[in-house]
Formats: C-alpha cells, sequence, structure tokens
C-alpha cells in the first residue's frame, strides 16, 4: 500500500503509463478480431484487504506491510509469461479482484495493463473493471485509477443497514457506501456495478426490499444480488455454529430472491445471468467470457484460469490455480515466471459439463453454434430431445428446447424454432444479429431453479456421452 507522500507522484506515473499504451494504440491500429483460440479475458488477483469479512473464505491476507513494488514486479512478470503459455494475442477484457484492489496503487494497475498490452494486444476500448470497498478509495484515487485504465467500478457495497453490515465485518456505513458510490458514477457514468447481499441471519422480506429500492434510485445501469453462503471456517459460520445467530432461512432467501428480480425487472433491468441484471446494455463483458466457457488466464496468488497452453505446444485445455500464499507465490514468480501450483487438462466431457452448466446461468442459454463450437458430433438434441426427464421440465415451462437452426449472414432459417434470442450479450438490447431457435435455455422461472434443473440435464450429458452415435442430420 502506497505512503501517503508518494501518491502523487505514483499517480502521474499511472497517468504517464496509461498514456503510453493508448499512443501504442494509435499506432497499432485497429487489429483484426483473432479467433477463439488466441483470445482470452485475464484476472488479477490483489489479495491483500485491510479486514477479513465474517461471511468471507476467498484468499486474502492483512498483513503488517506489504511491498508493493515487489508484488508489482510479480504480477507483470507472470502476466507476460501466461501470455506466452497460451499464445493469446488479444486480451479482451481484464478484472482486478481480491481481496481489496483499490488498496493498490493506480501505477500497479497501470503497469499490469501495459504489460499485458505490449505481451498480447488490449483495445483501448476493452472492458478493465476493478473490484473496490466504500472505504478504500477516494475520490481523487478513483479518477487515478481511471487515468490508469480502469473504465469500469464494481463496489461491494452489500447492504444499506449498518446493522447488517457490521453483522458482515465491513467497514463502511451505508451512508459511506452511497458516498462513493455517487462519486464513482460521476467519475465512471455507466459503468457501475453494485453487489447486494441477501439471505442474512434474521433478515426480513421487507426491509431487505426497502434497500432494493433505496438503491435503484441511487445505483447505475448494473446490480448484482448475492445470497449468503455460510463458509466453514469464517466468523458468521461459526457463530450460526454455536447459536449465538440465528441460520438464514432459506424460503425467505428464495421470497427475496424472486421478490427481488421481480422489482428489477419492472425497474427495466434485464437479468442477463442468474445473479446479474443489466440495463442499457452494460452487461460485464468479463464475466460473460466466464459463462460462455471462454478462456481466461488467472495471475496472482490463488487465481485460476482455463486456456489451452499453446505457446508451450499444448492442445488441451488446462483448469490452472496459482500458489495461494503470497510470499511463496511471488517466490515462485521469480524463479520459474509464474506461480502455477495446479494444472488439470480438461476432459472433453468435462469441458461440456462446464458449457452446460456455466451457459444455463444466462438468460441466453446455449446456442445449437455455441454449443457445435466445442462438440461437433454430438447435438444438444442428440443430448436431450428424446429424454423423457427433459421433456417433463419442458411441460413444466422450466427449460425451453429448440430445433437446430442454421444461420447464413445473421439470417436464421430454422425448423420449428420456438425462440428469438442469440448469443451475443448486447442482442437483446437492440445490438447484434438475432438467431432463432436458439438451443437450450431456462425460462424466467427455471433461472432461479437452475441448480435443481442439473441435477436432471448433467446425468443425462454423462448417458449421451457414454452412448454417443451421433444422428446422421444434427438436430434430430
Amino acid at each position: 500500500m502506497a505512503l501517503p507522500g508518494t501518491r502523487a507522484r505514483g499517480w502521474a506515473a499511472a497517468a504517464k503509463i496509461a498514456q503510453r499504451r493508448r499512443h501504442a494504440e494509435g499506432a497499432r491500429g485497429s487489429s483484426s478480431r483473432a479467433p477463439p483460440s488466441s483470445r482470452a479475458a485475464l484476472y488479477v488477483h490483489w489479495p491483500y484487504c485491510e479486514k477479513r469479512c465474517s461471511y468471507c473464505n476467498f484468499n486474502k491476507y492483512v498483513p503488517c506491510g506489504v511491498d508493493e513494488a515487489a508484488m508489482r514486479s510479480c504480477l507483470v512478470t507472470e502476466a507476460q509469461t501466461l501470455l506466452r503459455l497460451s499464445g493469446v494475442r488479444r486480451v479482451e477484457s481484464v478484472f482486478f479482484g481480491g481481496g481489496t484492489p483499490s488498496l493498490a496503487s493506480p501505477s500497479t494497475v497501470a503497469a499490469v495493463l501495459e504489460a499485458v498490452d505490449q505481451a498480447a494486444h488490449l483495445p483501448a476500448d476493452s472492458e478493465v473493471t476493478l473490484e473496490a470497498n466504500p472505504t478504500s478509495p477516494s475520490g481523487a484515487r478513483l479518477a487515478a485509477f481511471g487515468a490508469a485504465g480502469v473504465n469500469r467500478l464494481s463496489i461491494g457495497l452489500q447492504s444499506l443497514d449498518d446493522t447488517e453490515l457490521q453483522l458482515l465485518g465491513r467497514t463502511h456505513s451505508a451512508r459511506d457506501a452511497l458516498q462513493t458510490l455517487a462519486e464513482a458514477r460521476r467519475l465512471f457514468p455507466g459503468r457501475v456495478s453494485v453487489d447486494l447481499m441477501l439471505g442474512l441471519p434474521a433478515q426480513q422480506v421487507g426491509p431487505w426490499l426497502g434497500q432494493l429500492r433505496m438503491l435503484l434510485g441511487r445505483c447505475d445501469d448494473h446490480l448484482s444480488l448475492y445470497q449468503l453462503t455460510l463458509e466453514r471456517g469464517t466468523a458468521l459460520f461459526t457463530q450460526v455454529q454455536r447459536g449465538t445467530l440465528p441460520a438464514p432461512d432459506p424460503e425467505l432467501a428464495a421470497e427475496m430472491y424472486q421478490e427481488g428480480r421481480a422489482v428489477l425487472r419492472e425497474a427495466g433491468f434485464r437479468q442477463y445471468e442468474v445473479s446479474n441484471f443489466a440495463r442499457n446494455g452494460a452487461l460485464s463483458t468479463h464475466n460473460w467470457t466466464y459463462w460462455q466457457c471462454g478462456q481466461y488466464l488467472g495471475i496472482g496468488p490463488g487465481a485460476h484460469g482455463r486456456f489451452v497452453p499453446q505457446g508451450a505446444g499444448g492442445h488441451t485445455r488446462e483448469a490452472r490455480i496459482q500458489t495461494l500464499e503470497p510470499d511463496n507465490w511471488m517466490k515462485e514468480v521469480m524463479l520459474f515466471g509464474h506461480g502455477t501450483r495446479r494444472r488439470v487438462p480438461l476432459g472433453q466431457l468435462e469441458l461440456l459439463e462446464e458449457v452446460l452448466a456455466m451457459g444455463l446461468r444466462t438468460d441466453v442459454g446455449i446456442t445449437h453454434q455455441h454449443w457445435q463450437q466445442f462438440e461437433p458430433q454430438l447435438s444438444l438434441w442428440d443430448v436431450f430431445g428424446a429424454s423423457q426427464e427433459v421433456k417433463a421440465l419442458l411441460a413444466q415451462g422450466l427449460l425451453l428446447l429448440d430445433h437446430r437452426c442454421v444461420v447464413v449472414g445473421g439470417v436464421g432459417s430454422c425448423q420449428e424454432a420456438q425462440g428469438a434470442l442469440t448469443t451475443d450479450p448486447q442482442a437483446q438490447e437492440g445490438k447484434g444479429p438475432t438467431r432463432r431457435g436458439r438451443g437450450l435455455r431456462c425460462s424466467w422461472e427455471g433461472l432461479a431453479v437452475l441448480d435443481s434443473l442439473l441435477l436432471t440435464l448433467l446425468p443425462r450429458l454423462q448417458e449421451a456421452w457414454q452412448q454417443r452415435t451421433p444422428s446422421p442430420v444434427q438436430g434430430g
């Protein structure tokens, strides 16, 4: 964490680095869109926090001091190494998460972005998100992050009730949260997301809906609703186990979620993913990569990634996890160029399971075209079309399954098509070509019970994979 006397110099350096990156972009010109195998999102983990919240079990640390220069150098080195190993030539989004990355200096953010742009290509208009707690960044500091290259903020507001914030171990008040939100919207108009938690111990539906409606009067165009999960090893879990706090009521949490998503829909928000809502096209490009099973690189202690190590001669997508503890991670980066602790090659069935589970989290679902990028032989109709269990879910209105659709030049010619949406996350906002008969997706009601639907769908996929004999004409 930067000392106060060095802040001005650090922010000026960050602005210079970002300016060099913009000049390089202009000199290079707009690059042609790289093939999917050469594109990726990039996640950067800043592991440090001022305090550990009572509900959080993320990989984070509360140190006495941080050698930020060493951390910055290692983040830059690991980004360069993994970009080379992956063969990625275009980074489409960057997300600084944590921990509390707004505790890092803007010059660290700028240095990472410049390294990414030099090792691959980071277009000037790429989405660059920074997570921020309402207490960590001042208005001037937020502006410095903007000068460093950040163009989107995700604010961990969590609640507008001071008692709930104390229960969660947060260091900010509701007033702090609203002040930070107002400043963020001034500096990043249309590019600010907020998180709101539900299902806390003793939380009631009415007061929580009051918080949500208050937030709708103050928020920007993106909002995430997250249900509290009691994680073993956290202070909140221990309090509930000992009986000093009541256990969260799952039925009340479900009611909050259903009522909340209805309120957001009425306010013009599109529920484009189970927990995420946007209006005016303000979807998260970075998170969309996760849900579409695109490649992403994880940089920093404990970060996760999914990519094919093409630069090292690999042909199979790998799940990668970086070393958790920051000091050990830095030692490994200095020795080997990266701190990858675990590499797990993903089999074709494992990858298809991820495509299914992640894709169904979105309102678009899984189009036939998207599925065929991962499995050209066994179609969605081959897997699910004849299943009696799936037919029952269709009859209940929880799932929709369309026959195969052919799209030529953005114009669809479909057999027995039922839908009219697209794989493009912007399509429902009136942008991008429309594809009819798009494949498999949850209905509005189905999104709320996705976990239970996957209990039927995943075994069906596994069974079809074992028995696979693709039909002569895909799509049935």
